[in-house]
């Protein structure tokens, strides 16, 4: 008795053992790289959409999160993804390189507000945009999800687009943001947001744009004291999939994948009013200036925008119904 006692324990043991290793050899674990550090919407976004998949799958798929760069920077972990190195990563309008129109999701002046963007980016607009992008990329577009409007940040008030004009502000070395700053009459000085402080300190720039988060994160107002909230571009990131790999999914998984990453966007949506307003906090408190354009200087603003869409015209064949789509979700 005392044998088949010992017998039925060794059984028990090496049974649960052989269902862990089964199930540990069933999880499928999914790297996901981002650029942005902790704490900022894009690495929210990616932690949630794995928190999210996790859930739905049951714990099939282990979303392991790579923020702030740990896996190399955007083209190095774009291209990964491409290969399938990777499954995942975050990203902007750097896919634009690969698509031209991925370009149009931070066209300049085209949304009013969070609210006119987010339902643009739930509609046709996003469809439109996205129109042919797997087959050229060999990725695919989950969501889209804000990381907040840019903003001018400067040394002196900036009340009208002449006080613009020659101003040396810094750009992101992207055709459609250095196209924007030249309609304006700004003279853009395209470099690294990493190398701004020093740039402001030594005196190279004036100034520069981007979303409040980025603002504070750097404590920008501690150099260029302005902020005007010109809301000019709506900076819009994005989850990527590699397209073979998403294919390849049984189609409730691709289900799954689809819902975490609407849910993962939404999550997103939802926290960036309070997340700016945080911000404006932060930068009143820290003795920065914020001012409101007067609606002559935004209306001028919104001409140097439109002008500066001919950059789409001439380089994405779908450009004008883009754009059209975009404002009947006004």
């Amino acid at each position: 008795m005392k044998r088949f006692c010992l017998l039925l324990t060794a059984l028990c043991v090496f049974t649960a053992g052989l269902a862990t290793a089964v199930a540990a050899a069933e999880t499928i674990v999914i790297k996901i790289a981002g650029m942005k550090p902790e704490g900022e919407p894009e690495t929210l976004g990616m932690y949630k959409f794995g928190e999210i998949l996790g859930k739905l799958s049951g714990g099939k798929y282990d979303v392991k999160v790579f923020p702030n760069s740990q896996l190399g920077k955007e083209n190095a972990y774009i291209a990964n993804t491409r290969r399938g190195t990777i499954q995942m990563c975050a990203t902007g309008t750097q896919t634009s390189a690969l698509f031209p129109a991925m370009a149009m999701l931070e066209t300049p002046m085209l949304f009013g507000n969070l609210d006119h963007a987010r339902r643009a980016m739930n509609g046709t607009t996003f469809e439109l945009i996205n129109q042919g992008f797997p087959e050229k990329s060999g990725l695919r577009t989950l969501n889209a999800f804000p990381l907040g409007f840019r903003h001018f940040y400067s040394k002196k008030p900036l009340k009208s687009m002449d006080d613009l004009k020659g101003l040396k502000m810094r750009v992101p070395n992207i055709p459609l943001y250095v196209n924007f700053a030249r309609e304006c009459g700004i003279s853009g000085q395209p470099m690294p947001f990493a190398e701004v402080p020093a740039a402001l300190d030594q005196g190279v720039i004036d100034g520069g744009d981007s979303p409040l988060a980025d603002i504070t994160a750097l404590k920008m107002y501690e150099i260029t004291p302005n902020i005007t909230l010109s809301g000019h571009i709506l900076v819009i990131h994005s989850l990527y999939v590699n397209d073979e790999f998403y294919r390849g999914l049984p189609e409730q998984d691709r289900k799954w994948f689809d819902q975490a990453a609407k849910e993962s966007a939404d999550h997103v949506w939802d926290l960036m009013a309070d997340l700016e307003q945080k911000a404006v906090k932060s930068i009143t408190d820290g003795g920065g200036k914020i001012s409101e354009p007067s609606p002559e200087f935004r209306a001028a603003m919104a001409e140097a925008g439109k002008r500066s869409w001919k950059l789409f015209y001439d380089t994405v064949p779908n450009a004008k119904e883009i754009l059209e789509s975009a404002a009947s979700y006004k």
